[in-house]
């Protein structure tokens, strides 16, 4: 997807690698599965370490779930409909879209709460999209972007390889896949890796089902036609030369060290009731 530092869209190449990793189990460790909803994480080789907190600085992790009554199609629109996750995420701060790349490519912002004390994040993002027949994919990885620098208040995160992989299973029902290779740019508390490989990223999940259960009722009534990922034609978005991007690499970015922090585990169950609250209200 790049070459020395420059960017490229997405091409053929790139969309089947990522559907690879998301379909391949060798290397992957179950850290949750049940309900119909798996979730693993890829740790990488260490070198022994006497180190108490010595985590991976990019973490990988995949999750997994059968869904019975969403169509492959709406979970679709639901990942690309920036509008309607205000609705459902309760995390986010700001979603929006900056600039399109091409018909299957845009860049955008995102930045997000974090359990308190640990700073939020943002990223900025090159995305493409594919439809093929009876799967949906959608990859992302971070950019650097003139006009969007990072900012003091907020610790800019890394995105190496991030995105979906939907699969219609039926007229209602499809396999929805995450997979994310991330740096969050910071030396993160032990139990928050884990926490949000065995609670958040499950909790997560169900909230998208449920915005899926959602989303036809809440499109009908939120202009029902416009659907620029499917329909580009629509998108009003300014263009942009790919070539006025750069990769955005870690060792550019402040990192910090928040692995001594002490935060209360509630903070993980205190964002899932807010998931629950936001879909009931939407």
């Amino acid at each position: 997807m790049s070459r020395r530092g420059s960017i490229a869209v997405p091409q053929e190449a790139d969309f089947a690698d990522f559907r690879r990793q998301c379909l391949s189990t060798e290397g992957w460790y179950s850290k949750y599965n049940r309900n119909g909803m798996e979730v693993w994480v890829e740790m990488p080789s260490l070198p022994p370490t006497k180190e108490k907190n010595n985590i991976p600085k990019v973490h990988k992790i995949k999750c997994r779930m059968a869904i019975s009554d969403v169509s492959a199609a709406t979970m679709y629109d639901v990942l690309h409909d920036g509008h309607y996750r205000k609705n459902w995420d309760p995390t986010v701060v700001e979603c929006f879209d900056i600039a399109r790349l091409s018909a299957n490519a845009d860049v955008g912002y995102f930045s997000w709460n974090c359990p308190n004390p640990v700073k939020n994040r943002d990223v900025v993002t090159l995305r493409s999209w594919q439809v093929n027949d009876d799967e949906y994919l959608i990859i992302n990885y971070s950019v650097k972007h003139p006009k969007y620098p990072p900012r003091k208040d907020l610790v800019r995160a890394i995105s190496v390889l991030t995105g979906y992989l939907v699969k219609s299973t039926g007229p209602s029902s499809c396999i929805f896949t995450y997979l994310s290779q991330a740096d969050p740019r910071g030396s993160l508390p032990k139990w928050m890796v884990n926490t949000a490989s065995q609670i958040l990223a499950p909790k997560v999940l169900k909230c998208l089902h449920k915005a899926g259960q959602g989303y036809p009722e809440w499109k009908r009534l939120n202009a029902q036609s416009y659907k620029p990922w499917l329909h580009p034609e629509q998108s009003s978005l300014p263009y942009m030369d790919p070539a006025e991007l750069r990769i955005q690499r870690g060792d550019s970015l402040e990192s910090v060290d928040e692995s001594s922090l002490q935060i209360e585990r509630e903070g993980a169950d205190e964002s899932a009731r807010e998931c629950h609250a936001a879909d009931n209200s939407s």
